[in-house]
């Protein structure tokens, strides 16, 4: 059920991963890289599609793992078989 009046409310999740996050990235790994650097890296030889691709991938694997608890967290419950009795 919708609940459009929370401000949380989504029907989708849009990720992005900046220049600024990529600068950051590079930075960490001990590559100090430029607006340009990292936007030319980004860009070529696929690898902000290879990028979106991992995205979409670790997504995909997130969800299927909380719905997977979700789903062992509900109890099973066990049903009796119910005779019925005829009378002539």
């Amino acid at each position: 059920m919708k609940d459009l009046s929370k401000k949380c409310w989504r029907e989708k999740v849009t990720a992005e991963i900046t220049l600024a996050h990529l600068q950051h990235f590079a930075a960490e790994s001990g590559s100090h890289m430029s607006a340009d650097e990292v936007a030319a890296f980004l860009n070529q030889d696929g690898h902000a599609q290879t990028i979106w691709i991992h995205m979409m991938q670790a997504g995909e694997d997130y969800m299927k793992s909380v719905l997977a608890q979700k789903v062992a967290a509900i109890p099973v419950v066990k049903q009796t078989p119910t005779h019925t009795a005829f009378v002539h």
